[in-house]
């Protein structure tokens, strides 16, 4: 695909500095980019490579002001970096979309139906009862099993697997790996020392623009649902147990694990590995650090924690200069002791 510097800006709502007539057909890294690519720059500490780089366009703050000549078209835009993950959204629907058909061998189950413009690949698999929207993309060993909903734009990628029931929105994108609706861990203790299974009979539910990153377990609730509110995003290696609820637009990082039945608030940032206790809330707008362990509730918005077990972000760092300086206190007071 080949675009002219103006069709860009044009499609970012930008403002063109140089000719704009030139094409772009790839996009690249400001420091590696050559004739023909298009790269961005956000971080001033790329600066430099402004001056020196090959890339036919370069995206760039409207409020830049240039140190010297710069040989590259400019794409004027307020915010480099989100409008160059605009483009690299295109490119990737775009080489998605190009995927149509179904490709052999496949099976799709009694009673299931699919939208338009779809695509199955080898080796997937759908279960009886299914009902699948417009423009889904269902990549080759996908199994879907009995009773699935899936929306429209909703993309399961290599590998993806969803139990029966679950229900899937619009404009979601699940990557390799995925599972959803694998039972919650849920044993009851026996008096003879063994554990009870106790059935989980619920599902999964994501609403829509939601994000789930590869090898992610989701659980099946116990009873009723486990659900993702519209517009979250999960990394990679996520564990999210079973009758989880989380809120609209949070973000959760890698090798996290929520446990079961805790209710996590809208517009939420967790850190790559925080373990979260079962049964607890936390408040919208929370922010918990990376390897925190929070173990009670969260009720205020806006919160900031981190530690095991977490507190008050501020209070932590304190904290944390007051411990690496133990060493030095104990010293203090061994000579006071001394001097006694």
């Amino acid at each position: 695909m080949e675009f002219t510097v103006q069709q860009i800006a044009d499609l970012l709502q930008g403002k063109v500095e140089g000719d704009n007539t030139k094409k772009v057909s790839t996009l690249a890294k400001i420091e590696e980019a050559k004739q023909g690519a298009l790269a961005f720059l956000s971080n001033l500490k790329y600066e430099s490579f402004l001056y020196t780089t090959e890339a036919s366009a370069v995206i760039v703050a409207s409020t830049l002001e240039l140190k010297q000549p710069v040989a590259a078209a400019l794409i004027r835009v307020e915010d480099p970096y989100t409008s160059f993950s605009t483009l690299l959204q295109y490119y990737q629907t775009a080489l998605i979309a190009s995927k149509t058909g179904v490709e052999e061998p496949s099976f799709m189950g009694q009673g299931s139906v699919i939208g338009e413009n779809h695509y199955r690949g080898a080796f997937s698999y759908i279960g009886a009862n299914c009902k699948i929207g417009d423009n889904v993309k269902i990549f080759p060993q996908v199994y879907i099993g009995d009773n699935v909903t899936i929306g429209d734009n909703t993309t399961l990628f290599a590998g993806v697997k969803l139990y029966t029931n679950t229900v899937i929105g619009n404009n979601c994108t699940l990557h390799s790996g995925a599972v959803l609706g694998s039972d919650g861990f849920g044993w009851a203790p026996q008096a003879d020392g063994t554990y009870k299974a106790v059935p989980q009979i619920g599902n999964v539910v994501l609403e829509d623009d939601i994000s789930i990153g590869a090898n992610t377990a989701i659980d099946c609730a116990t009873m009723g649902s486990t659900v993702i509110r519209t517009g979250s995003k999960i990394d990679n290696l996520v564990q999210i147990a079973h009758n989880v609820e989380i809120g609209k637009h949070t973000v959760v990082a890698s090798q996290t694990g929520i446990s079961g039945s805790t209710k996590i608030g809208n517009h939420c940032v967790i850190a790559g590995q925080v373990g979260i206790v079962g049964h607890i809330t936390i408040a919208d707008k929370t922010t918990i650090g990376a390897q925190s362990g929070v173990s009670k509730s969260i009720k205020e918005s806006g919160t900031i924690i981190q530690g095991s077990p977490a507190f008050d972000y501020k209070q932590n760092l304190r904290a944390m200069t007051v411990f690496r300086k133990l060493p030095e206190l104990q010293r203090e007071l061994e000579l006071l002791k001394e001097k006694q």
